[in-house]
């Protein structure tokens, strides 16, 4: 557990000595803030009409503002994601340091933790960015916490999601352009696949549609946990891990 914490907090202070970790938090807190002034903008465009009406339409924030926002931070992720597990392990064999790593006394399975935890902590760091927008929800509004809390939740399980998938695309390049653009075409794939079997009914449509991150947020999006989604997540997570083993093995043979 030592060595793991070790790599992770070692992998999480480099996102800050290169760009990459200024860069994302910068793009998404610029994006997101811009996607909350439209949306609370139109919130209140929307109240304002209602009253000039006459009608007395109920208004939920979790309903027209924050759902929604929780949804884009989700779409945003998917474009920053390759941008944070892309050097993982393409730059350690682009420096040659992979070398020195695999020949050290530390077991793999501890090298790919701690790589893919210091990234979930760059990742929980911009998604935090979030949080300053919705805080000002809360202290001008009461929308209910619950279904943010688990909206929340479904967004870190995915973003892990996608995490395990870079890491593990990392460690078959050294080159770090073509990690972050296989990363992004896998993670769009399994965005896109629900859409791609949206007006289908057959077992394969449905095994595909099973498969898409999307499908597994809708209930976390609507503040519903179901184990079936939970347990998605945590696969795809143990999967993905399990190839970067298999690959990180090859490597300590080929080194």
């Amino acid at each position: 557990m030592k060595n793991i914490l070790l790599i992770c907090f070692k992998e999480f202070k480099g996102y800050f000595v290169s760009p990459i970790g200024y860069a994302v938090m910068a793009l998404f807190g610029l994006i997101f803030g811009f996607g909350f002034y439209t949306a609370t903008r139109d919130m209140v465009q929307l109240g304002f009409r209602a009253q000039m009406m006459g009608q007395q339409q109920p208004m939920s924030v979790n309903e027209q503002v924050i759902r929604p926002l929780l949804g884009f931070a989700g779409t945003i992720m998917l474009f920053l994601i390759p941008m944070i597990t892309m050097r993982l392990v393409a730059e350690e064999k682009r420096t040659g340091t992979i070398e020195l790593l695999l020949t050290s006394p530390i077991r793999d399975i501890e090298i790919i933790l701690g790589k893919w935890l210091g990234a979930l902590l760059l990742y929980m760091c911009v998604l935090g960015m979030s949080v300053i927008n919705i805080a000002m929800l809360f202290m001008w509004g009461k929308p209910d916490l619950k279904p943010v809390l688990v909206a929340y939740l479904g967004l870190l399980l995915q973003g892990a999601c996608l995490l395990a998938i870079g890491t593990f695309v990392s460690t078959t390049t050294r080159n770090q352009i073509v990690a972050g653009g296989v990363t992004f075409f896998v993670s769009l794939l399994l965005w896109l696949l629900s859409w791609f079997t949206a007006f289908e009914s057959t077992v394969l449509s449905k095994v595909i549609n099973y498969l898409s991150i999307v499908t597994h947020m809708e209930n976390f999006s609507k503040g519903v946990v179901d184990t079936k989604d939970v347990v998605f997540y945590l696969s795809m997570i143990f999967f993905s891990l399990f190839l970067t083993s298999r690959s990180m093995e090859s490597l300590r043979w080929r080194a």
